[in-house]
């Protein structure tokens, strides 16, 4: 039992070490996944955008639901800006059956999501990002170019002990024409389930 646990921590590392995906200035690719609709999605079905807050996120993962409401309350904030929350759940839910579609139907009604709420079905979406975690955050200006990407604050525990917004800052900086400082922190959360 102990050389399995020790085998599966080895690759959980492997598989953060071996990510790729997208680096700060890179452009990413748009998407098409389904959203708790059952519409399909995609970030040019946006309208006068400033930008993109792709979060992947999920339903189980303790460190997701911590910041729950921190991403509506980020939403309501900077999408009448042009910068909305489009959240994907990355995670197979053959592994985690808590999220499957219709746990994320069930878990967007619970907490009224203001934002789309996509699945990455046939898990193609997450690594072109490079996710590795939920929550895992990509802050792309309105051509689609990575701005940032990691953590949404310093601080997943307690909003109340939150001293430095990474996402709210890094929009800020766009705003003001500024570099963002730091433009890459590292994603705190549950490892993505494939």
């Amino acid at each position: 039992m102990k050389n399995l646990w020790i085998l599966s921590l080895f690759l959980i590392a492997l598989t953060e070490l071996c990510a790729q995906g997208y680096k700060v200035g890179d452009v990413a690719e748009d998407f098409s996944l389904k959203n708790i609709d059952e519409n399909y999605f995609s970030l040019a079905d946006i309208q006068d955008a400033q930008g993109y807050i792709i979060i992947f996120t999920c339903n189980h993962c303790p460190f997701a639901v911590k910041y729950e409401d921190r991403i509506i309350a980020l939403h309501h904030e900077m999408a009448p800006k042009g910068w909305p929350v489009v959240a994907i759940n990355p995670n197979n839910p053959d592994i985690v059956p808590e999220d499957s579609f219709e746990a994320m139907q069930v878990r967007a009604k619970e907490k009224s999501f203001p934002f789309a709420y996509l699945i990455d079905q046939g898990q193609d979406v997450y690594p072109k990002f490079g996710a590795t975690k939920t929550p895992h955050v990509f802050l792309l200006d309105k051509n689609l170019v990575v701005r940032y990407m990691g953590a949404i604050d310093d601080n997943y525990a307690s909003p109340e002990d939150v001293s430095i917004h990474y996402v709210r800052n890094a929009i800020q900086a766009i705003q003001k024409g500024q570099d963002i400082i730091p433009s890459t922190t590292k994603a705190i959360g549950c490892s993505i389930k494939r």
